[in-house]
């Protein structure tokens, strides 16, 4: 099998940082002594390793004793999250992607501007649970929101979106908002460009192949988009975690493999899926 690899792909700047923030911590106070609110990443074998190396990250802040560190992961948290743990006597470390923490900003400078927030994005996420944090009565909205309910009527709209999702997305949502009365809407772009980049490899390797593979955890939002906006470009698309997914019927009849992976997936998933596909 021929296999094309796309130009972007993999770890971004935020996910290497969390890791490494991680993994230092474990070595600086030791194994069992860090305990993360919930996995660092949406990566289950980068997970697994993290907790091989001494990280627990099954925590929460109330059952965390005194005394030890606490992990924010890199999708963030809510600000009374920073207050519960330096309250309980926790030492905190802050994994928080930065992108993460410009909407955080963003959110709490539009409040502050006197805007009505709103954000673009998935209720159940835990970056958007940490981001809707830093203002109060943030709306959350998706593509299956009915706008005329739970939009302000006439208020003044400040909008941000979730770091993961697409351009295309985020426009389409931003312009069910603007045909609407509003007296004024302030858009605060907080896209991540990392993964912007890897979304538009993704589609133009699309053209370029048989068959699409993108490597990512069931639970990664970003690789998830990227997987819809592979199957809008009509090419055949599976998401797998790693080769033990894949099926020969994914591939048969194909000759030419693209892959791509998200931005919690390491190089050397990656290198091992690419190995055994160009074997087949």
């Amino acid at each position: 099998m021929q296999v094309k690899l796309a130009e972007h792909r993999g770890f971004c700047f935020g996910v290497e940082d969390a890791i490494e923030i991680a993994e230092a911590a474990v070595r600086d106070r030791g194994a069992g002594n860090v305990i993360a609110l919930g996995p660092v990443i949406h990566n289950p074998q980068v997970v697994e390793k993290l907790e091989r190396e001494g990280l627990d990250q099954s925590g929460s802040l109330e059952t965390i004793e005194p005394g030890r560190s606490v992990l924010i992961r890199s999708h963030g948290a809510r600000p009374e999250t920073y207050e519960q743990a330096v309250a309980r006597g926790l030492n905190v470390v802050d994994a928080t992607c930065i992108l993460v923490k410009k909407a955080q900003d963003a959110v709490k400078q539009l409040h502050d501007e006197g805007y009505r927030v709103v954000m673009i994005g998935d209720p159940d996420h835990p970056e958007v649970k940490g981001v809707v944090g830093y203002a109060p009565d943030v709306i959350i909205i998706d593509e299956n929101s009915d706008l005329d309910a739970v939009l302000p009527f006439r208020e003044r709209l400040g909008v941000v979106a979730q770091t993961t999702h697409s351009p295309e997305f985020a426009a389409e949502m931003m312009r069910r908002i603007l045909v609407r009365p509003f007296r004024e809407v302030k858009i605060i772009n907080t896209l991540c460009l990392e993964v912007v980049h890897r979304q538009e490899a993704a589609v133009k390797l699309c053209g370029e192949v048989d068959v699409m593979f993108v490597i990512g955890g069931r639970h990664s939002a970003n690789t998830r988009e990227m997987v819809r906006l592979c199957i809008e470009q009509g090419a055949p698309t599976h998401h797998v975690e790693t080769w033990d997914d894949v099926e020969p019927s994914m591939y048969a009849g194909c000759t030419v493999a693209g892959v791509t992976a998200g931005a919690s997936t390491p190089e050397w998933i990656i290198a091992d899926f690419v190995r055994r596909l160009e074997g087949v």
